[in-house]
């Protein structure tokens, strides 16, 4: 090897070396809400470096297509960024992922087709990238359509899960044929591709929206695995790195997920849990609604000595998180003690409250995770809860037949007493009427979140 050709190798691989300490920093610096913002950029600093040395890359050609692209993406990017409301986050993260995986399955694709013998092995994993990378492209893109409201009902018909299995195996048969090149013709490698999307959309059709979380967290780890091996059909160790470390990382937040909400990833998967297109269901429920104005709350949380906020999906549609900080200002300057409790599948998203709570300046030592907070609500004078709903439903601990039984819960009905912001009676994403709302101690207060906690402010500084 040419002297020149030696120092080119060494520099590539001390800048893959580079990489990836940086993309671990960075993923160990996202783990807690004080450094996540110099952990993205530690990552987004790894991610530059690993695409500026592949341009170093003995035989790389058509740069006149590269960098365009590149420039285009960056744009694209930098302007949905800035135009996408905090409350669409969830839509873009499944859109980014899928794309993710969507590049996964083009980069196999077009070895495939090149049709090179390079070995059975590399075939294979080639295979392997493109199917998940698929399922992951075409899943992206049904979770992003239900989020978006694109897609209001969980699709599903009998027989389903046969139908999936046999799709499965189809394509499997077909990729074997691919990698071991038994009539590894353009046909049959189209038929492949064609199979794996179809996998991904019928996968995702019947899950609801309740357990969008648990999707976007698999379909990110998906993407991850697609990437590292299309990394080792490259030999591109930034591939490798990244797609590993975004693979292992999405398959524990998975499984955090799944856990926070008492389900088997099979049970998302495979059963009808969350149908947004769903009626509710009639349950037991006993008792009378209470509603209340703001002038009387008001009093009443400026008189209490703990106040414990739950927000919820809504609070992220009325854009409330703002208001809902002020609020929480107001209380601490009448002495109150405030914090927030941080269920880990409230909203569309893993982290969704927190990312919403963090835009709004509320500070990282006020998030309590629903482990810490629970023992302390029996203690609590008033729990508000801002748009939350199944994940403050007690037919969780108290209904055996209930859908989300054995779901893990934000305790709020212990409190003294629980305030309940809610645009409208409407249920969450399990479908059923929530127990809380109609128990001794809870009072309703009806109409948009922003308004009221905008009122509720205005009321203590009165009081």
């Amino acid at each position: 090897m040419e002297p020149d050709v030696l120092s080119r190798e060494t520099l590539i691989q001390a800048s893959y070396l580079v990489t990836a300490a940086l993309f671990i920093l960075g993923l160990k610096r996202m783990s807690s809400p004080v450094t996540a913002r110099s952990g993205i950029l530690w990552a987004g600093a790894g991610m530059l470096v690993a695409t500026l040395v592949s341009f170093l890359y003995p035989g790389m050609t058509n740069y006149e297509l590269i960098v365009p692209a590149m420039f285009a993406g960056g744009a694209l990017a930098w302007w949905s960024g800035k135009r996408v409301a905090m409350t669409d986050m969830p839509q873009m993260i499944a859109l980014y992922n899928g794309m993710g995986g969507g590049a996964a399955a083009a980069i196999a694709a077009v070895e495939l087709y090149r049709g090179e013998n390079t070995g059975y092995a590399t075939s294979t994993l080639a295979v392997v990238g493109g199917i998940i990378g698929s399922v992951s492209f075409s899943g992206s893109a049904i979770a992003f359509g239900k989020l978006q409201g694109l897609i209001t009902k969980s699709i599903r018909f009998s027989g389903q899960q046969i139908f999936n299995m046999l799709l499965l195996l189809a394509a499997l048969v077909l990729g074997a044929m691919v990698a071991f090149n038994f009539n590894a013709t353009p046909p049959v490698i189209t038929a492949f591709f064609a199979l794996a999307l179809l996998l991904g959309l019928t996968m995702t059709l019947p899950i609801g929206g309740a357990d969008m979380p648990v999707v976007i967290s698999l379909y990110n780890a998906l993407t991850g695995l697609a990437v590292a091996f299309e990394g080792f059909v490259l030999n591109n160790a930034a591939m490798i790195i990244a797609g590993t470390v975004v693979g292992s990382a999405g398959t524990l937040l998975t499984q955090l997920m799944a856990k926070a909400m008492n389900r088997g990833l099979g049970n998302v998967l495979f059963s009808g849990f969350g149908d947004t297109g769903g009626e509710a269901a009639a349950g037991d429920v006993t008792g009378s609604l209470k509603p209340i104005e703001a002038s009387d709350v008001g009093v009443m949380m400026a008189f209490a000595s703990k106040v414990i906020i739950v927000p919820g999906y809504g609070m992220a549609v009325a854009q409330a998180q703002h208001k809902i900080r002020e609020l929480a200002d107001a209380l601490t300057k009448k002495g109150v003690d405030v914090r927030f409790a941080i269920h880990p599948v409230a909203g569309r998203m893993p982290g969704h409250m927190n990312v919403l709570l963090a835009e709004a300046d509320v500070s990282y030592d006020k998030l309590i995770e629903m482990e810490d907070i629970n023992p302390e609500m029996a203690m609590t004078d008033v729990v508000l809860i801002v748009g939350a709903n199944d994940i403050v439903n007690p037919a969780a601990e108290t209904d055996p037949g209930s859908p989300i039984a054995g779901m893990p819960i934000l305790a709020a009905y212990k409190a003294r007493t629980v305030m309940v912001i809610k645009r409208s009676m409407g249920v969450g994403f399990a479908g059923i009427d929530n127990d809380l709302y109609y128990r001794p101690n809870t009072i309703m207060l009806f109409g948009d979140a922003k308004a009221f906690a905008s009122s509720l402010v205005k009321e203590l500084a009165a009081a």
